[in-house]
């Protein structure tokens, strides 16, 4: 099983482009269900999600290939998808999963989904997207593990459809499902992160009639069918990547100018950044950020977008946990996103939780020892930590790295970090 090993204290110097969102990629990898016609997504991560993804959909009967001439593009043929399930064995290893069951319920009128899996951060409950569907119209049942839906028309039906929470899978599978049902759609208390904005904004390309993108409500007219997009759709930036680092360079005391990236979709990053210390300038695809010596502790609260974000959480914990001073981090979305304090206690962190709530104390250094990943975010944020503790650090589990971010390791190096990957090679996404 793969490691990083982290010889840590060096601050990041450099460049590096930031790759495609992996919230957005997933989505638009499974619109390409809604259309007979060859869809062409460009600058998609190489991403362990997106190689499940993929290996899903032509389980289905999509044609779905990588460019060799153009890195990052994908071609994805639907026109004879024969077998409109998702099983458990693809399934279980990846939440986004779900997002197939809208697309083929619409286009299909069928669709049998196995109960998804993913990182184990708390309940993600699919319940939203099984009420949004059946108010459209669906008939459910859960059986075996399995989400067996079907639409005894043929067609799902336009409805108004209020969530109970915010769901950003539930908003873009209710999405996907309202372009093609005979009527019209009104989501109610709809996500409004830049990857739900950017899949209506394909959705669009495709002839989909969406109104209200970048709302909490949105209006749909159904469609009969949909074509692909001219000249294809372009994946946004990873928001999450961009603060990851921005994070890394901010706690090594570096600077680094970030590529291909979009300041506008982390506001709330950005300001909690300089209220730490950071200096950052902004370009239409680009920020620069520069440490200005040890950061100061800022404390936040996770919420939905455009409020600070969950996926930023752990990674900024290890910002304050060498920080001057104490801060006090509240986490409102997942109930068990915490895992990371006892790997960071073993680097000589002091961190006490109580509930929702991490009280973080920063001291003046940390040191190199072996801890393990426990989800996503959480592994990236360990290796910022081994970035900045003296000595080596190992970190372990680092699969769950490979699923959101795109070569960390490569990156960092360039940056002039000094990390491997030790105990066995990355395969190729497919």
């Amino acid at each position: 099983m793969d490691k990083l090993l982290i010889r840590g204290g060096r601050p990041l110097q450099g460049e590096v482009r930031i790759s495609g969102a992996k919230n957005a990629a997933l989505p638009e990898l499974c619109a390409a269900l809604l259309t007979a016609e060859p869809v062409r997504l460009a600058n998609v991560p190489s991403l362990q999600d997106v190689a499940t993804m993929l290996k899903l959909l032509r389980t289905m009967g999509v044609q779905a290939e990588r460019s060799d001439a153009q890195p990052g593009e994908v071609l994805l043929d639907a026109r004879d998808v024969a077998t409109p399930v998702a099983p458990y064995d693809l399934v279980k290893t990846m939440r986004a999963s779900i997002l197939v069951l809208g697309p083929l319920l619409a286009r299909f009128g069928t669709a049998t989904v196995s109960l998804p899996g993913g990182c184990a951060i708390g309940s993600r409950p699919v319940d939203q997207h099984i009420k949004g569907l059946q108010a459209m119209g669906a008939q459910i049942a859960v059986e075996h593990g399995n989400i067996i839906a079907t639409a005894p028309a043929g067609r799902l039906k336009g409805a108004r459809i209020a969530t109970d929470m915010v769901t950003v899978t539930g908003t873009e599978n209710l999405l996907m499902a309202a372009v093609l049902a005979d009527g019209e759609t009104v989501l109610e208390n709809a996500a409004q992160e830049p990857e739900v904005s950017d899949l209506a904004q394909m959705l669009v390309a495709m002839g989909a009639k969406i109104e209200g993108v970048g709302t909490s409500r949105l209006r749909i007219q159904g469609v009969e069918r949909l074509h692909a997009p001219a000249g294809g759709h372009r994946i946004i930036p990873d928001r999450i990547e961009t603060g990851t680092f921005l994070c890394a360079v901010l706690a090594t005391g570096g600077d680094v100018l970030l590529k291909d990236t979009c300041a506008s979709h982390l506001d709330a990053v950005i300001d909690k950044l300089r209220e730490a210390g950071a200096s950052i300038d902004l370009g239409d695809d680009w920020i620069r950020v520069r440490a200005g010596g040890r950061p100061r502790a800022v404390g936040f609260r996770t919420s939905e977008y455009p409020a600070f974000p969950t996926d930023m959480q752990a990674q900024f914990m290890a910002v304050n946990v060498v920080a001057e001073g104490a801060a006090v981090i509240t986490e409102t979305i997942f109930e068990n996103r915490f895992m990371h304090v006892n790997e960071m206690l073993r680097l000589g962190a002091r961190i006490e939780v109580d509930g929702h709530t991490a009280v973080v104390q920063g001291v003046e250094s940390l040191s190199g020892a072996t801890v393990m990943a426990t989800d996503l975010r959480a592994s990236a944020s360990l290796v910022i930590a081994g970035l900045v503790a003296q000595g080596e650090t190992l970190v372990d589990r680092i699969y769950h790295l490979d699923r959101g971010y795109d070569r960390m390791e490569l990156k960092l190096r360039s940056l002039g970090a000094d990390i491997e990957r030790v105990g066995g090679q990355r395969g190729a996404a497919a």
